[in-house]
């Protein structure tokens, strides 16, 4: 097989997704890095020419070629070249779905992976939560958002099993934008609608749909909010819990999870800058980042009210697990072993 990568897109998550696999190309034993950018621009030549000095080699629609050359970029390959030389391609872009339909199918052979804004391009996935997905050998995969893994993250802490949680609820606190995007900020906080009768908003749909592949079914509700902040989603969560647990005893369990990162902070932009100073490329790859101060575990007649907040790590736990089902791809079981490399990223505190 092929051990070349092709990531489509280099956006928020295409571009850092990009400069991790090139950086870390020998120690995974990958053969190449392509990454296939649709727009010639001006103003994005200093993104492209840092990606290919690191080693990734661009790739691009026939018909543009000649704009990326003018620009003084190296085009390796047309994109169906690209697409032929890789064995794993993740799509990095809002177009995965389209793309599946027009393109991937077409070459049956391969892995596609594509990101949380695209509902239903395959078997949803989240590192560390239902690995047991590759048992079926699966050719599409849609790894699930940033905040779906915090969700997802928070119930397997509290019980692996999920036999023994009662119901879920969470507030996704969203921030407008990323500090990388241009436009959507807003003035103020913005309220969303609850789209779906039994899970409110799509992140509780999106946490059932993950935990379902693993043939469990969770009473789960979401709603969301965004807030004029470019630094950190976050969630409250709110559970009830057929177990007694102090808060002492909660931590414990957030403890023995490597995807976990514990904090006194209370900030926001404290955790951001964390990330920013001693995290991979800017970036916290733990799924969530729980606020210690927050937490409350309270007795309720036998059981256990479970209430905090967190922060989501927001591209950076999507990150590993695009990586994770890439190596599954190319390694099979041995895709674990590769996958340590990326441990002393883990951060149990911050």
């Amino acid at each position: 097989m092929s051990k070349s990568v092709l990531i489509v897109g280099t956006g928020t998550i295409g571009e850092p997704l990009i400069g991790l696999l090139a950086d870390f190309k020998e120690k995974l034993g990958l053969n190449e890095i392509i990454f296939h950018k649709r727009t010639p621009l001006i103003e994005e030549v200093a993104k492209v020419n840092s990606l290919t000095k690191r080693g990734a080699k661009l790739a691009s629609d026939e018909e543009k070629m000649h704009f990326f050359r003018k620009l003084g970029h190296k085009v390796s390959y047309n994109f169906t070249e690209a697409l032929e030389r890789a064995s794993v391609i993740i799509d990095c872009t809002p177009a995965g779905n389209e793309h599946k339909y027009k393109h991937y199918q077409h070459y049956p052979e391969k892995l596609y992976i594509a990101q949380g804004s695209e509902k239903d391009f395959g078997v949803p996935y989240a590192y560390g939560i239902n690995d047991t997905i590759f048992k079926e050998s699966p050719s599409f995969i849609q790894v699930v958002s940033c905040n779906t893994h915090n969700i997802a993250a928070i119930l397997h802490s509290i019980d692996p099993s999920l036999n023994r949680i009662e119901k879920a609820d969470f507030v996704c606190i969203r921030r407008a934008n990323d500090i990388s995007q241009e436009g959507n900020f807003i003035a103020s906080p913005q309220v969303g609608s609850h789209k779906y009768t039994n899970f409110g908003t799509h992140h509780a749909k999106d946490a059932y749909d993950l935990f379902k592949t693993k043939n469990k079914h969770i009473n789960i509700f979401s709603s969301a909010l965004k807030i004029n902040s470019q630094y950190m989603h976050l969630l409250r969560f709110d559970l009830i819990v057929y177990q007694f647990l102090s808060t002492a005893s909660l931590i414990d369990k957030f403890k023995e999870n490597k995807f976990v990162s514990l904090t006194h902070k209370t900030l926001a932009n404290k955790i951001f800058s964390f990330g920013r100073d001693h995290g991979y490329y800017g970036r916290t790859f733990n799924q969530t980042v729980i606020s210690i101060p927050s937490l409350l575990a309270a007795q309720r007649g036998g059981k256990t009210q479970v209430t905090g907040f967190c922060f989501t790590p927001q591209d950076g736990n999507s990150l590993l697990s695009s990586v994770a089902a890439c190596l599954w791809g190319i390694y099979k079981e041995d895709y674990l072993k590769y996958m340590k490399t990326f441990d002393e990223f883990l951060f149990d505190e911050i």
